[in-house]
């Protein structure tokens, strides 16, 4: 995946090089996704709709929605209210459910299809808040982790090789199911200068 932002002065190219190669120095990013996650990234074109898109944002003011497959057959709906921290262990972007003190964090869950041949299951997410990994810790949390994930699921060094990418391709699809994470930033749904926008990804053949 390409980073959306970049994090450091090391990060060789991100989205955000691309958006400003096209529409200028002015652009930026609404919001962020995880550089595996596919799928929907607002921009705006200028500081004065950037300015406006993060205050949404940050308000909570756009619904968001993603798809993901998850292990095994989850049957029906679930709200998934934990709080989630940093994780404190080795991986320094990990985060838990496990910390009563961490930020309030609500998504809703709903199961679209089942494929019994992998026993996995196609599943809709809505997050109600915006923590970093929200989704994916989220799921795990509750025994259904999105599949090819390098960080939930998996122990700690492999999380690690996996983000150096020094963990083999066939190893990482043995493990986790998948070569990448199969997670997708599918709705946004939002109102900006009095006028309604519902926008929905062309889906990549993963979703089918």
């Amino acid at each position: 995946g390409v980073m959306v932002h970049p994090t450091r002065k090391t990060t060789a190219y991100s989205l955000l090089d691309e958006i400003r190669h096209h529409f200028g120095d002015k652009a930026d990013l609404a919001h962020r996704i995880d550089a595996e996650t596919s799928g929907l990234v607002l921009v705006a074109k200028n500081k004065w709709a950037s300015t406006v898109l993060k205050t949404m944002f940050e308000r909570r003011e756009c619904s968001k929605e993603y798809l993901a497959i998850v292990k095994g057959q989850l049957k029906s709906d679930v709200t998934i209210d934990k709080p989630i921290s940093k994780s404190n262990g080795t991986i320094a972007i990990k985060m838990t459910c496990e910390n009563e003190q961490g930020k309030a964090s609500i998504t809703h869950i709903q199961p679209l299809k089942f494929n019994e041949k992998d026993n996995t299951t196609l599943i809709k997410a809505t997050p109600i808040t915006g923590r970093q990994h929200q989704i994916r810790v989220h799921l795990d949390s509750i025994g259904y982790t999105i599949l090819g994930d390098p960080i939930y699921g998996v122990d700690d060094q492999v999380a690690d090789q996996c983000l150096k990418k020094t963990f083999s391709e066939k190893g990482r699809i043995e493990l986790t199911g998948a070569k990448r994470l199969m997670l997708h930033a599918n709705r946004l749904s939002f109102i900006y200068k009095d006028k309604e926008y519902d926008i929905t990804s062309k889906i990549c053949k993963f979703y089918e």
